[in-house]
Parts: C-alpha cells; sequence; structure tokens
C-alpha cells in the first residue's frame, strides 16, 4: 500500500512520461498501465485508422461528392464522431475495467458488454485474414517480376487484357503507329468490363475461387500458412499486454504514414495524377442535399472511429485515473479522419495514371475494399519502374494498419476476461489466455482460408459489424445520460480530469449523438441491398446467416437484462427492474485512493445516516446486499476447510489458492 501511496502522491506524473524519461511504476499495480501516455495515443490511433481509411473513404468520397462531402463527414466528426470516442475514453479510464467490468454502472446492461465482445470476436476473424492476405502478397512481391504483370500465366484466361506492355515497353515510333489500334482498345474497354491481370491473378491463383458460398473445395495452404504467420506476430506483439503492445506501436502505428509519404509522393509526379485527385477532390455541391451523402458520412465516421467495438473502453482502462483523454480523444479523432483524407490522395494519385494509361475515365478503374487493395492498387503499381519495391511498400503498410487494430480486438477480448474472472492466477497467466484465444481465432479463420472464403469474409464484414454496432452504442448512450444519470456521470469526469465536460459535449452526450446514432440505424436500414460480389448473388440461407451473426451481438443484451432482473431482490417487477438498474456499490475508481467524495468507503450504517434521505434506503439496502454476499463467501469458504480437513488434515489450505506460488 505504501508503493501505491507514493506514486499517487506524484500528480505531476499522472499524465504519463515522455520518451527519455525513467520508467515509472504502475499506478495501478494489479491491472498495469501503459509505460507512457504517448503508447494509448499511438495504440488508439492504430486502432482507429485502420484498412477502412485506404480502401473504404476515398471511394466513398468520390462517389458521394468528391470535396462536398468533406463538408457533411467533418460536420459529423464534430458532432458524433469526437463527442463519442470521448464517451467511451473517459467510460474506461473512469472505471479501469473492460468492455464487461464498466457495466457495473448500471448491471442490468452488462449484455452490451458480451455484445461488444461478440463483435470484436467476429472481426477479429476476418480481419485478421484480410491481414494474411496482405501477408502473402508481401511475400509474393519480393521477386524482380511483379507475378500479376503479364496474362500469359496458366492461370489466366483468353480474356486477359493486360497494360505493361502497351505503356512501358512500345517505343515512340512502334506507339506512333497504334494509335488507332489503342483508340481502338479503348472503346471495347468502355463497351465491356475488362479483365486485368490482377483481377485473374486473385480470382484464379490467390483464392481459387469457387462457384459460390456453399462450395468450400479445398483450404488455400499458402494462405492458411500466412494466417498462422498473422496469429503469430499478433500473440508476440502481445504477450504482456499493453507492456509488449505499447512498445510495437511506435513503429506499427507511424511507419504506415512514412509509406504514405513515399507513396504520395511517387504518385502525383506521374502522368495523369492530377485528374485523379481532380476526380477524388472535384466538389459536387447538389449532392449536399442527397440524404445519402450524410448517411454516408455519418456512418463512415462511427465505424471508423471503432466506437462500440469494446476497443476504445479497454485501452482507455489502461491510462492512469487522471489522464486528460479529453484531449486524446480530439488527437485521435482528428488524426483518424486526417488519414482517410491524405489516403484518398495516395489512392487516386495512382489511380489517375492508370486510368491515363488506359485511356479511360478514372471512375473504370476506381474501386473498394478488397477489389481496390487487392486488384485495381496492385495492378496500378506494375506501371511504375522498380514495381516490387512499391508493392512491397504498400502491401507492408495494409499489414500494419491491420496488426494496429488486431491487437486492440484481440486484447478486448483477453482483457474482458481476465477481468471478469479477476482472480490472482488469471492476472498472473494472461499470457496463456492471450494464447488461447489466438488459437482459438486462428481455427475459426480457417473456413475464410478455403475456396469460398471470400464470399463468407465478406458476409462477415457486411453483417456481423453492422447494425449491431449502432444499436450498442445507442443503448450505450441511453444508458449512461438517462439510467446512471448525465449529472452523476458529469460529476464522475470532473472527478477524473479535474474540469467538467465542456457544455458542448454535454449536449451531445445526451441529444444530438443518440439522435445522429438513431439516424445511422434508419439510414442503414432504408439503404439495405441483399450482398453481392461482383455478378455472384448470395443465396437466402447465407442471408440469413449474416443476419443471425448481426443479432447474435444485440440479442445479448435483452437476454442478459432479464437473466438481470430476475436474479434481483424484490416483490415486484418494478422493485427488481430498479435494483438491476442500480450502480454496483463497488462502481467507481478502481483504486482506493481516487475513491473520495460520493466514491468514499462506508464504514457502517451509521454513515449512512447522514446521507439525503432519498439515498438512505437504497445505500441500505446495498449494504444488506453486501452482507449477504460476505455470509455467502464465509460459508463457502467454511466448506472448503472443511473438506480440505477431512482429505489432508490441513485447515490452512484456503487461505492460500494456490499453495504452490
Amino acid at each position: 500500500m505504501s508503493d501505491s501511496n507514493t506514486i499517487a502522491a506524484s500528480t505531476a506524473d499522472q499524465n504519463g512520461a515522455v520518451p527519455g524519461e525513467p520508467v515509472k511504476k504502475d499506478e495501478n499495480s494489479r491491472r498495469g498501465n501503459w509505460g507512457n501516455q504517448i503508447e494509448f495515443v499511438l495504440t488508439s490511433v492504430g486502432y482507429a485508422v485502420g484498412l477502412g481509411n485506404v480502401w473504404r473513404f476515398p471511394y466513398l468520397c468520390y462517389r458521394n461528392g468528391g470535396g462536398a462531402f468533406m463538408l457533411p463527414y467533418f460536420i459529423m466528426l464534430v458532432f458524433c464522431g469526437i463527442p463519442l470516442f470521448f464517451l467511451e475514453l473517459s467510460f474506461g479510464q473512469f472505471a479501469s475495467q473492460g468492455c464487461l467490468g464498466v457495466w457495473k454502472i448500471s448491471p442490468m446492461f452488462k449484455g452490451v458488454g458480451y455484445g461488444m465482445m461478440v463483435v470484436s470476436t467476429y472481426i477479429g476473424i476476418y480481419y485478421n485474414v484480410v491481414i494474411c492476405i496482405a501477408f502473402y502478397y508481401f511475400f509474393l512481391s519480393m521477386t524482380k517480376l511483379l507475378p500479376w504483370t503479364y496474362c500469359n500465366n496458366p492461370w489466366n484466361t483468353p480474356d486477359c487484357s493486360g497494360v505493361v506492355g502497351n505503356s512501358q515497353r512500345l517505343n515512340a515510333s512502334l506507339a506512333n503507329a497504334t494509335t488507332s489500334l489503342v483508340a481502338g482498345v479503348s472503346e471495347v474497354v468502355n463497351r465491356t468490363k475488362r479483365t486485368s491481370p490482377s483481377e485473374e491473378y486473385w480470382k484464379h491463383y490467390v483464392l481459387n475461387i469457387s462457384d459460390g458460398i456453399g462450395t468450400f473445395g479445398e483450404v488455400r495452404l499458402p494462405i492458411l500458412g500466412c494466417l498462422a504467420v498473422s496469429w503469430f506476430v499478433v500473440f508476440l506483439c502481445l504477450i504482456r499486454g499493453v507492456k509488449s503492445s505499447g512498445k510495437v506501436v511506435y513503429f506499427t502505428a507511424t511507419f504506415p504514414y512514412v509509406v504514405l509519404t513515399i507513396l504520395f509522393i511517387r504518385g502525383i509526379t506521374l502522368d495523369g495524377a492530377i485528374n485523379g485527385i481532380k476526380y477524388y477532390l472535384t466538389p459536387q455541391w447538389e449532392k449536399v442535399l442527397d440524404a445519402k451523402v450524410w448517411g454516408d458520412a455519418a456512418s463512415q465516421i462511427f465505424y471508423s472511429l471503432g466506437c462500440a467495438w469494446g476497443g476504445l473502453i479497454t485501452m482507455a482502462s489502461y491510462n492512469k485515473f487522471h489522464n486528460n483523454c479529453f484531449r486524446d480523444s480530439i488527437i485521435i479523432s482528428i488524426t483518424n479522419c486526417a488519414t482517410s483524407v491524405y489516403a484518398g490522395f495516395v489512392i487516386f494519385s495512382i489511380l489517375g495514371f492508370m486510368a491515363h494509361n488506359l485511356n479511360v475515365p478514372v471512375s473504370e478503374v476506381a474501386d473498394h475494399g478488397p477489389g481496390l487493395a487487392f486488384v485495381a492498387y496492385p495492378e496500378a503499381l506494375t506501371l511504375l519502374p522498380i514495381s516490387p519495391l512499391w508493392s512491397l511498400l504498400f502491401f507492408f503498410m495494409l499489414i500494419l494498419l491491420g496488426l494496429g487494430t488486431q491487437f486492440c480486438l484481440l486484447e478486448t477480448l483477453v482483457t474482458a476476461i481476465v477481468d471478469e474472472i479477476g482472480t490472482d492466477w488469471i492476472i498472473r497467466n494472461k499470457t496463456v489466455v492471450t494464447l488461447s484465444v489466438a488459437i482459438v481465432g486462428f481455427l475459426l479463420g480457417v473456413p475464410l482460408t478455403t475456396q469460398a472464403g471470400i464470399y463468407w469474409l465478406l458476409l462477415m464484414d457486411n453483417y456481423a459489424a453492422s447494425f449491431s454496432l449502432v444499436i450498442i452504442s445507442c443503448i450505450m448512450c441511453i444508458c449512461v445520460m438517462y439510467v446512471y444519470g448525465h449529472r452523476n456521470y458529469f460529476r464522475d469526469v470532473e472527478m477524473m480530469l479535474g474540469f467538467p465536460p465542456p457544455l458542448f459535449f454535454k449536449v451531445c452526450w445526451r441529444f444530438i449523438s443518440p439522435v445522429i446514432i438513431s439516424f445511422i440505424l434508419i439510414f442503414t436500414v432504408i439503404q439495405y441491398k441483399p450482398i453481392t460480389y461482383n455478378d455472384y448473388v448470395y443465396p437466402g440461407w447465407s442471408l440469413a446467416i449474416g443476419f443471425s451473426m448481426a443479432l447474435s451481438s444485440v440479442v445479448c443484451i435483452p437476454i442478459y437484462a432479464l437473466y438481470k432482473i430476475s436474479r434481483s431482490p424484490g416483490a415486484t417487477f418494478r422493485e427488481r427492474l430498479k435494483f438491476a438498474c442500480r450502480a454496483h456499490p463497488k462502481w467507481g475508481p478502481a483504486l482506493q485512493e481516487h475513491r473520495t467524495g460520493r466514491y468514499a468507503p462506508m464504514a457502517s450504517e451509521d454513515t449512512v445516516e447522514a446521507r439525503p434521505l432519498k439515498e438512505k434506503e437504497e445505500l441500505k439496502e446495498e449494504l444488506k446486499v453486501e452482507e449477504k454476499e460476505k455470509e455467502k463467501e464465509t460459508e463457502r469458504k467454511d466448506e472448503i476447510s472443511l473438506t480440505i480437513q477431512g482429505s489432508n488434515g490441513s485447515t490452512n489450505t484456503h487461505n492460500n489458492p494456490n499453495p504452490s506460488a
């Protein structure tokens, strides 16, 4: 206790160290803390900045009015993104608990935490498969000639049409002689869908794709091997929890910006790059009046920041209690959105160059999702001198972007399990839990490495973390602001930060953000279209599985609520409901030195008498419940003691649950 008091006394160090300073002792010696605050910021940036910033935002931007899309995008950032980000960070930091433990704030809503775990599980499974495919392309780029450059490979079809021959290998005279031929080919390309070498390489060699989601075929062993590598890398980086991952993010969260800058500088020097960037940014102001544009902006902000996944709560739970998470939330949110805009320049400068070489509009080569990452962009890279180098850089960037998010997804699950069990053994052996979760994640990802894997990956991406996240986030806002009480939460934040939340955030938390979240949900339902992959239409049974995945996280909320109400004391349903909604006596700061004011421990019922009349009966009832729990615990220990005494004659073993330690 003397060590923790010494740490608490040093208020100057509450916000973490900077590089070069001596390593401080953990404020929370039981759970651990970040080595310094930079580690938390970099980890959160790595978590928020993921593959979607590169392969989804630029596509949404040009599809929804180019530069005009920036207006609704940044409005949604200010009124929904940053407030929700701050809410989750402050929530986790105040309680120093993961996505399950924080629901002591209102135990009936603990199902929200289980829903977050389910969502993180789904995302963690398929997200690492995407990373493993990036690993596969990275390894295949270690060659003098990229294998998807030409159409003369065994996997190519007669429809394959390469671009390198026309753009790089013809001398000037031959190019002049074939101008009319190129124009004719361009006309054909505009009329019919062109099949590129990179697309055929992706479909017929990498995936060896089957004819439908129900035809699994064989496991693609190279991808399976890369999946094992990917999970092994994630496990190694999390082997000591935030202590090890906090060091890794110095590289994984910063190097992608180096690669983006290199690719940007290379991209803007190419012919046609300006046309690509114009296509990306040219504002179409009439689209601002389209509700779909605002819906896409709100959805992109919400999903990009990682709200309702449980990761933000988990990462913030390892902060020191008085860390300024308000400042962090603004820095991380703005960095995430700025990265999305910057990535758009990188993507569209290269796509503009490709469109210039093909003599087609930029819209003909623009794509999103896996189609951009593994087909369109790799093909554009074949047009560059020293193309393997640019390919290595691009896929290494994708790997790092993916790993930054994957670290937090795995840590979210591990932290929730460890916090929930909470024994000394599980805390000491957290590495075993991490390894177990990684192995299970790898095994669950194996079906996604089959010939039908891409169909299942896209099904999970479209359904597992779609409207369910919106519902989870909305219920979290309602619970914290209206069930627990906005005044209580504002006091908690003031107690933690030393200043109350700004008025703007108070208004957003209570009114604006929940309304925007509801708008996103309605927009998602109205805009729903059954998933397709190119020309393949998913069968009805697969869509039913997709909806089941989406509902599996949401259904945790009412199921646990009914369970908690049924186990709560009270003569009527209303009394049980009221008790289940009430904050648990252990809710509040995790460390005793931070439990001041209304969180100060109550020595006896005499303390209760000093409370206001309204709180008196509730606090007495809580004390009675605690006393009953202590009595049950004593009885259980006595039973264990008698059992052990009868077996080996010793009554002291139950005082040390791990005698060998």
